[in-house]
């Protein structure tokens, strides 16, 4: 298929690496010119000059920035990818966002006849190259049945969670999840080293039982080595946790954890650990 991807940081760029490798068209746009240059020496394809540009031709624009406001500039914005979407084409959107903004924007590309997907993904930069992502979608069901096989070229599970806004509320329940296994992670190496334990030897053991989980055996080991300069950053984890925190206000679910541990990263930012991945929590405990 003919299709543009908007953002080329450390999710955008293998992501669409993987749209170019599987056959498809591929366009591509970052706001820093030298990336998408350095993405189009190594995997061909095709670099527009603004967000419209990469559109107007692609059958499914793909974006993953940054926040809300990035992901208004990409769509709605001045030069934005909505201002040449052709009728019947889809927009997929796998930045972390609110959800109301996933349902403004669904209207906004309803509007011109187009499609909006909103489908935040989970697995970092590891699943992002490896091709193993997990992706939750939002929106109507025609257009993920069109997507839903193009996203298969960076993922290992796709799932449409429900109209629109739903894979954004989704990824909140994912973050939710990850901000209290990382702190009990941390808290557990801790009272490991304390207690006289080798802490590498005891998450090899209870990694083989029910403690076991994917922050656990992807993030035990920064946090032992006190190296924090792979994975998902604090700066980022903390944004997601606001939108999580801020759409709890609105349904009125009670969340303890989450707004807890949002704070102990408020602490790790405070320490100058905002660019440090999320397993850096255990320095507050060090």
């Amino acid at each position: 298929m003919k299709v543009a991807f908007l953002g080329l940081g450390v999710m955008g760029y293998p992501m669409a690496g993987h749209l170019a490798r599987a056959g498809h068209e591929v366009t591509v746009y970052n706001r820093t010119a030298a990336k998408a240059a350095q993405w189009h020496a190594e995997y061909g394809g095709a670099v527009a000059a603004s967000p419209d540009a990469a559109a107007s031709a692609a059958e499914i624009v793909f974006a993953c920035v940054g926040k809300d406001e990035d992901a208004r500039e990409v769509t709605t914005g001045p030069h934005g990818a909505f201002a040449s979407l052709a009728a019947g084409a889809i927009f997929v959107d796998h930045t972390t966002t609110s959800a109301h903004l996933a349902r403004e924007l669904e209207l906004a590309a309803r509007a011109r006849g187009a499609a909006f997907l909103d489908a935040p993904v989970s697995g970092g930069q590891v699943g992002a190259a490896n091709g193993t992502l997990t992706v939750m979608v939002g929106g109507d069901n025609a257009a993920y049945a069109t997507a839903e096989p193009v996203m298969r070229s960076y993922a290992r599970m796709v799932k449409r969670m429900g109209p629109s806004g739903s894979g954004q509320l989704t990824k909140m329940v994912n973050q939710i999840c990850i901000a209290g296994l990382v702190q009990s992670l941390a808290e557990a190496i801790r009272f490991a080293e304390h207690a006289g334990l080798d802490p590498s030897a005891a998450i090899e053991v209870i990694s083989k039982g029910a403690a076991q989980s994917w922050q656990m055996e992807n993030r035990h080991r920064p946090m032992i080595e006190g190296k924090f300069d792979f994975g998902f950053a604090v700066d980022w984890m903390r944004k997601d946790l606001a939108i999580v925190l801020e759409e709890a206000r609105r349904n009125g679910a009670t969340l303890p954890i989450a707004a807890l541990v949002d704070q102990f990263y408020a602490e790790v930012q405070a320490q100058g650990g905002g660019r440090w991945d999320t397993s850096s929590l255990i320095t507050r405990l060090r």
